[in-house]
């Protein structure tokens, strides 16, 4: 590298967090890993080689293209496709084995002439909406219509059928599901005996899984979790596997009155030491942390000041004259005693850490540990 800023990824961490939850649900209860979005931005063919060496039978992608990528990479797990089973894809997603996700007859029927035509049997999952309203059967008359088409459709297999919860990761004081969720839970069970029991189903995500073992059913899928996020509070030994550093390039002194950066929105209140890093929003740093958000340096928090830039960001080190050019900047990970989270940055940002996580963009280097 010729510029140190980098992303690391323990994939020690990810098989820990993988088997935390393993351990917490029945062991006839398949634990899903979803690895969508190049694996919230931890790169989903290292992880999903990684979790397939521990025992991982089905991996949650969101596109046909991901789920080839794996194929690609010799993954031989199952693999769900969780978006809507799109007609120009069809073709491909059988042709590499992979789950494809239904809620219409005529998707249904289509998937069933492409399965005859390559002669092979389309493996799918039935998608209910009980509020979330994006995708899925919403009432009865759908489901049954639907069950008696699976019925007809002698070139596929129904491996699944599953929900999607709105509001599983607001839980009440006593840390039980929130109305709502109990309500999609319930309104699941109902469209799910549209087609009968024999169908093995899955609607707990990360959340749900720590919350409620009424829904763990035939799987749960573990999201935001495996990477060291759970979404609700949990005393289990999750950890973060994603830290990301840069380095100082610049340390200017400023006199008070003198601004910094774009739109000059930072004014010195004081005589100033600013440094210069070397990360900003081509990286994936997002810009709505300026002037709100921290980064760590000598093993202290240093406070963002002016905007953001593309390439570099500026931070106050007035307070520690040690600091010199070259010196190590966190920006989410530990250094000494601190610790900056993913979390924190997306509250700085106004985002979520999912959004922060996967949002680091290719031109920084992931480098992996523990493989």
């Amino acid at each position: 590298m010729l510029r140190n800023n980098y992303v690391t990824i323990d994939l020690a961490s990810i098989r820990n967090n993988y088997h935390v939850l393993r351990r917490r649900v029945p062991a006839g209860v398949r634990v899903m890993p979803v690895i969508k979005a190049d694996a919230y931005g931890h790169g989903m063919i290292p992880v999903a080689q990684a979790l397939e060496a521990e025992g991982v039978e089905y991996f949650a992608v969101a596109l046909v293209e991901e789920g080839i990528a794996l194929r690609a990479a010799g993954i031989k797990a199952r693999i769900l496709v969780l978006g809507a089973a799109m007609a120009d894809a069809v073709g491909e997603a059988i042709e590499h084995d992979l789950t494809q996700t239904v809620f219409s007859e005529e998707m249904l029927q289509l998937i069933d002439r492409e399965a005859a035509r390559q002669h092979k049997t389309a493996r799918v999952h039935i998608k209910l909406d009980t509020g979330m309203n994006r995708i899925g059967l919403r009432t009865e008359t759908e489901a049954v219509q639907m069950a008696k088409a699976l019925a007809g459709a002698k070139n596929i297999k129904a491996a699944g059928i599953y929900t999607h919860f709105a509001v599983a990761d607001e839980p009440m004081e006593d840390g039980s599901p929130n109305a709502f969720t109990r309500q999609q839970l319930e309104r699941f069970k109902q469209l799910r005996a549209c087609f009968g029991e024999d169908i093995p189903a899955h609607v707990a995500n990360s959340a749900m899984s720590l919350l409620a073992p009424e829904a763990y059913f035939s799987m749960i899928r573990e999201g935001i979790s495996l990477y060291g996020y759970p979404p609700v509070k949990t005393d289990l030994p999750f950890t973060p596997a994603l830290t990301w550093k840069s380095e100082i390039v610049h340390i200017k002194t400023i006199t008070k009155g003198e601004t910094v950066g774009y739109g000059r929105t930072f004014t010195a209140p004081r005589d100033m030491r600013i440094a210069t890093v070397a990360v900003g929003y081509g990286d994936g740093y997002h810009r709505a942390a300026s002037n709100c958000g921290k980064m760590l340096v000598g093993g202290q928090r240093v406070p963002i000041v002016g905007r953001i830039c593309m390439d570099q960001t500026m931070v106050d080190v007035t307070d520690l004259p040690q600091v010199a050019i070259g010196d190590e900047v966190v920006l989410i990970g530990t250094q000494q005693e601190e610790t900056i989270t993913a979390e924190e940055v997306a509250a700085w940002a106004g985002t979520i850490s999912y959004e922060v996580l996967l949002g680091i963009t290719a031109r920084v280097p992931r480098i992996y540990l523990n493989t």
